[in-house]
């Protein structure tokens, strides 16, 4: 058996790695070939181009990439088509995978794309070139799946990862003991995630110290918690709060965000990934987010779903309150949040909704993506 597979990214490598085990378990004597990052490699797959200079370009500008980028694809395209795979997997970053599945599909090599793009939330007009490239999409949620069955696209849904990575009770007690946080057992902790990259931080992270400011003048009895992503947003974040709220009981914390989330009682964080995390750790938050207005008035005509906070996309209700563009403001957060802080029948209600979402995203992914795909293999 040989299984090609590509990610773009470093937390595609980690589905990857795991993808791989799954599937050496029934394929023992297969082999593993395409692009792959250290944990991808460690599973032993055989990595024909650096994973590095593959998300440097699908995430850096790309334009002035795309040539190399192009270059890229058509060498492994030939590659595989010399060295043909029994299926070829292409785990996320879409704009490189979709376009070699087709090429693939097209030469009789059955694609399976992991990772399902936003399609359900915007231009969904995309499923159909997802049609044409694909064999098998594997998602992450129920509703996305539910998405491919209603345009006729074979799909399986196999769960989230980070749902069966996190239990389903987090101990906040000694989470706050790792982070060495010696406070009163009554303070109340607010965790702050005001995103991971440099320019989401820039238009939340004073957004959300000023909120923190007011929330400070209504509660006293709190203290906050920042993660920094990386270095040099510790350095950026220090320097704000020195601005914006130098008199703040706040602390910063170099990485550690779900050590973050889990010592804290509410959060306050951007759109994202970060929502599901909070959402499996059964913390009660309030999402808000910002992005250029050429984006947001794009995004008002393009995006189709009436929610971008995850646990709301998959309650397909408003289970946390969420705040775009105008209408993050000071108030409109701080009187969420305070909400959550003085409401505790509430914060126990979210938190039974959020085990039975936990509970149904919990479907061990690897193993169900390896049988679903050894499911469209057995006639090979």
């Amino acid at each position: 058996m040989h299984i090609a597979l590509v990610a773009g990214e470093l937390s595609g490598d980690l589905l990857g790695a795991s993808l791989i085990a799954a599937l050496k378990a029934r394929y023992p004597q297969a082999r593993f070939t395409g692009i792959g990052g250290p944990e991808m490699i460690a599973q032993g797959l055989l990595s024909l181009v650096s994973l590095e200079r593959l998300a440097v370009m699908g995430l850096v500008e790309v334009l002035h990439h795309l040539p190399a980028l192009f270059r890229i694809r058509r060498q492994l395209y030939q590659r595989l088509i010399a060295d043909r795979p029994d299926v070829f997997i292409g785990i996320d970053a879409p704009d490189f995978n979709l376009g070699l599945e087709r090429q693939l599909r097209v030469r009789g090599i059955p694609a399976v794309h992991y990772v399902s793009p936003s399609v359900w939330a915007w231009r969904p007009w995309r499923v159909r070139k997802i049609a044409r490239a694909v064999d098998l999409v594997l998602t992450l949620f129920p509703f996305e799946a539910a998405f491919y069955e209603q345009h006729s696209v074979p799909v399986s849904y196999v769960g989230h990862p980070l749902a069966d990575e996190i239990p389903l009770h987090s101990d906040a007690k000694e989470a706050r003991q790792q982070l060495g946080l010696a406070l009163p057992a009554e303070t109340r902790i607010i965790a702050l995630l005001p995103g991971s990259r440099r320019g989401e931080v820039s238009r939340l992270a004073p957004l959300f110290l000023d909120t923190a400011q007011w929330l400070y003048a209504q509660w006293p009895n709190v203290h906050f918690l920042i993660p920094a992503a990386t270095p040099q947003l510790y350095a950026f974040l220090e320097a704000l709060q020195s601005e914006y709220a130098p008199d703040l009981p706040l602390t910063l914390i170099q990485g550690h965000s779900r050590e973050v989330m889990t010592a804290a009682d509410i959060v306050l964080l951007a759109s994202g990934t970060a929502t599901l995390e909070a959402m499996l750790l059964k913390r009660p938050m309030v999402v808000a987010y910002r992005v250029a207005p050429i984006t947001a008035w794009l995004a008002r005509r393009l995006v189709t779903t009436r929610y971008f906070a995850l646990p709301n996309l998959l309650a397909g209700r408003e289970l946390v309150p969420e705040f775009l563009q105008d209408a993050a403001t000071v108030p409109h957060l701080g009187a969420a949040v305070l909400r959550w802080l003085s409401d505790a029948a509430a914060s126990e209600k979210l938190v039974a909704k959020f085990t039975g979402l936990h509970v149904r995203l919990r479907r061990n992914a690897s193993e169900q993506a390896a049988t679903a795909i050894m499911a469209l293999l057995r006639p090979l």
